[in-house]
C-alpha cells in the first residue's frame, strides 16, 4: 500500500469516527448494589453521544434480561452528556440523602433489586439491548464489590465489555469521580460522569487536517 492509499484510509476511518460520535450511546456508568438504607442501591445511565436520546419506551431489567420489566419512560429526554439515576429509595428521599441538584433526573422505588452478583440490563424501546454490565466480585475475581462505595469505570474503555473488569473502581470521598458521602455514610458520586469524552469537533478538525494532509500527496504524486 502506498503513503498515499494509507493517509486516504486514515483520513475516511476518522472521517466515519468523527460521524459516529454523533450517534447518541447510552452506557451504564455507575452502580451500588447495596448501601446503608435504600438510598444505597443505584444505577447510573449517562448519554456519551452528541445527540439527545428519548427514553419514551425504554426498560431495565436485572439478570432476567427481560425488556420493558422497569420502564424508564419517566427520564423523556436525556440531553448529551447528562446522566439519569434509577434508585430502590423514592424519587425524593435519594435525591435528598445524595443532596442532587434538581437537574438529576431520578426514578425511584426500583422493586427489580441488584444482588452481590447480578445484572443491569438496559432495553430501547424496540426491546434492544442498549448496554449491559454483568457483575460480582465472588464470580468475577479481582472487581469490585459495590456496598455503600459505588463502582466506577476507570477508562471510557471499561464501558465496552458487557461484564466488569478490573478496570472499574470503588469510589473514595474527594476521587478524580468527584465522589462525597451520603447523608447515610455510603460514597458515590450519583448524577455526575466524570471521563472526558472527545469532543465531536475535534475529531472533525483533526478529520479535516488528514484530508488537508492527502490532498497534497496527491498534489506530489
Amino acid at each position: 500500500m502506498t503513503t498515499r492509499s494509507i493517509l486516504r484510509a486514515f483520513a475516511l476511518a476518522t472521517l466515519a469516527a468523527a460521524a459516529g460520535s454523533a450517534q447518541a450511546s447510552i452506557q451504564i456508568t455507575e452502580f451500588m448494589y447495596n448501601g446503608n438504607g435504600p438510598t444505597g442501591e443505584f444505577v447510573e445511565f449517562t448519554n456519551l453521544g452528541t445527540t439527545s436520546v428519548d427514553f419514551t419506551g425504554w426498560s431495565f431489567d436485572d439478570d432476567s434480561r427481560a425488556a420493558g420489566t422497569v420502564s424508564l419512560s419517566a427520564f423523556g429526554i436525556v440531553a448529551p452528556g447528562q446522566s439519569v439515576i434509577l434508585a430502590e429509595a423514592s424519587a425524593a428521599l435519594f435525591a435528598s440523602t445524595w443532596n442532587l441538584p434538581a437537574s438529576v433526573l431520578v426514578i425511584g422505588s426500583n422493586t427489580t433489586n441488584l444482588g452481590r452478583a447480578d445484572e443491569i440490563n438496559l432495553f430501547d424501546a424496540g426491546g434492544g439491548l442498549i448496554d449491559r454490565l454483568t457483575y460480582g466480585d465472588a464470580v468475577i475475581p479481582g472487581t469490585v464489590r459495590a456496598q455503600n462505595f459505588s463502582a466506577n469505570p476507570l477508562t471510557l474503555a471499561a464501558l465496552q465489555p458487557l461484564a466488569i473488569t478490573s478496570s472499574w473502581a470503588l469510589a473514595a470521598v474527594g476521587d478524580g469521580f468527584g465522589s462525597y458521602a451520603s447523608s447515610l455514610g455510603d460514597t458515590g458520586n450519583p448524577g455526575v460522569f466524570a471521563l472526558a469524552v472527545p469532543e465531536p469537533a475535534s475529531l472533525a478538525l483533526l478529520a479535516a487536517g488528514l484530508g488537508l494532509v492527502v490532498a497534497a500527496s496527491r498534489r506530489r504524486a
